[in-house]
């Protein structure tokens, strides 16, 4: 394991959103039992086989790094928090399905993270119109996943799925909406796992520019961490 490439990906969104239960989901194939309030940053890996079933296969590993979720006003938390955001090789932004308001904070994180602005503005505008050309030129590659989809009434699945899909245009992103207490959503062979799989796929990058990066984040040797000392929930 340890000659393998790594990569770093974020975990973004609101606290609550069950950003800790997706990627336990992703890590370890399983349900999160008891999930609580991430302290910090809590990094997991998943071992993830680059172009599967081609002659260009390889493992690799990525870190997922959950980030906590706040989305106060306090510069001194965005400061903080913008440590987390070096060397980074792609983004998850994560939202409630149930809950509109942690979707339209995607924008917000999504700027935060690749402008690392401690006072993110002119995200969302006061008609509420999207100013696109903010992520016209971002090289990092993005996810948009939705949790919870399995408590959005029948009736209203429709209108959520539209509201995503407008998300996806905006972040010129593939989006996965699932349920973190069923892994089923992501079984293999299903369009999401195919969705994740092109992903992960995008965040890979040559080697020799893996290993600079993680000597500049300092934490070449561990697999899994959580920076304690610090609390945005």
């Amino acid at each position: 394991m340890a000659s393998l490439d790594r990569v770093k990906v974020l975990v973004l969104g609101d606290s609550g959103v069950g950003k800790s239960s997706l990627v336990h989901l992703l890590c370890q194939n399983q349900v999160l039992g008891n999930p609580s309030w991430t302290v910090g940053c809590s990094v997991d890996v998943r071992v993830q086989d680059y172009k599967e079933g081609t002659p260009d296969e390889k493992t690799y590993y990525i870190e997922l790094w959950d980030v906590g979720g706040s989305v106060g006003s306090a510069s001194s938390i965005k400061s903080t928090r913008a440590v987390f955001y070096n060397s980074v090789n792609g983004i998850i932004l994560v939202h409630d399905l149930t809950n509109k308001k942690s979707s339209q904070n995607l924008y917000r994180w999504s700027l935060e993270a690749l402008n690392k602005d401690s006072s993110p503005t002119g995200v969302i505008v006061s008609n509420g119109d999207y100013d696109r050309e903010q992520f016209a030129e971002n090289p990092v590659p993005l996810l948009l996943i939705g949790t919870k989809f399995d408590q959005i009434p029948e009736t209203k699945r429709s209108e959520v799925l539209t509201r995503t899909a407008f998300l996806s245009e905006d972040f010129n992103a593939e989006e996965i909406n699932l349920d973190c207490t069923n892994p089923r959503y992501l079984a293999a062979g299903t369009s999401n796992a195919v969705k994740l799989s092109r992903f992960f796929d995008k965040v890979r990058i040559p080697h020799q520019f893996l290993s600079l990066s993680l000597q500049m984040t300092g934490f070449t040797d561990r697999k899994r961490f959580n920076f304690k000392s610090l609390h945005y929930d």
